[in-house]
């Protein structure tokens, strides 16, 4: 670990079932028990078998027209392309997702948390759940957690709170409008740095901009395979970062494709 590195939860080296929390300069006396590598539930009947490097390259290729991707330092903060791959299941009850770089190697996931039973079965024979509060958490190649993404309770337009892992708050993510191109806003505090736009009104693909409109990043809605669009919901999409990003708008870029497949996707099935 270097004094770079950002806080969170990391592999405790002592225990290889806890994680412990580093502040950013040290490590601290706080430990938990160390996540599962993914949470599917056998009622959800995983679809999902090992991730194909080579599809996962193929997705990149499609979403960057070929073009070569240079830099990238093995991060969801450093790589240009994030390839966003939502877990396949027959019966889902929870979303998760893998991240990976443009060469197929896995730099971590999104694993939707906070489910109760309850709520889990309230999904399966309803889409009452789309109403209800979401929880996600953002987790490196160690899984451990970097970010945290709330969706709170909502009726028409969703609203996104974005955390760092001890619950530290960084912004918002606001939806703009229900008709239309779909726009989201970057907001920290009361300050606006960046937002979201849809490109058409289906809103598949998706411009990321910073404050003063200049597109920094792209969402682009793949294919990912003929078993996941003809027997589940799970959704491809590619991000692709045209420069390294400043905090807090790299955070929110992190955040952008789990928001827009929460907001607008998921809720529409």
């Amino acid at each position: 670990m270097t004094s770079s590195s950002q806080p969170g939860w990391y592999a405790d080296r002592a225990d290889p079932t806890a994680q412990r929390w580093w502040d950013g300069s040290a490590w601290t006396e706080r430990t938990r028990p160390a996540p599962r590598p993914h949470d599917a539930e056998r009622i959800e009947l995983d679809l999902e078998g090992t991730p194909d490097p080579d599809r996962i390259r193929a997705q990149a290729a499609r979403a960057t027209k070929g073009q070569a991707v240079r830099g990238g330092g093995g991060t969801l903060f450093t790589e240009p392309v994030l390839v966003v791959n939502q877990r396949a299941k027959l019966f889902e009850v929870a979303n998760e997702f893998g991240v990976f770089d443009a060469n197929g190697d896995r730099l971590g996931g999104v694993v939707q948390v906070g489910q109760s039973g309850l709520r889990k079965v309230l999904r399966l024979l309803s889409s009452y759940d789309q109403y209800l509060t979401h929880r996600f958490e953002v987790r490196d190649a160690n899984h451990s957690t970097v970010l945290k993404v709330t969706r709170p309770r909502k009726i028409f337009k969703s609203r996104f709170l974005v955390t760092r892992a001890d619950d530290s708050p960084i912004g918002e993510i606001v939806q703009e409008n229900m008709i239309g191109k779909i726009r989201f806003a970057f907001l920290v505090g009361d300050r606006k740095v960046g937002g979201i736009h849809a490109e058409n009104w289906r809103a598949w693909n998706f411009s990321i901009r910073d404050a003063s409109g200049e597109e920094v990043a792209r969402v682009t809605k793949t294919f990912g395979g003929f078993v996941k669009a003809a027997f589940t919901t799970a959704d491809n999409y590619v991000v692709q970062i045209h420069r390294q990003l400043p905090d807090p708008l790299a955070s929110m870029v992190v955040a952008a494709a789990l928001t827009i497949d929460t907001a607008l996707k998921q809720d529409s099935d």
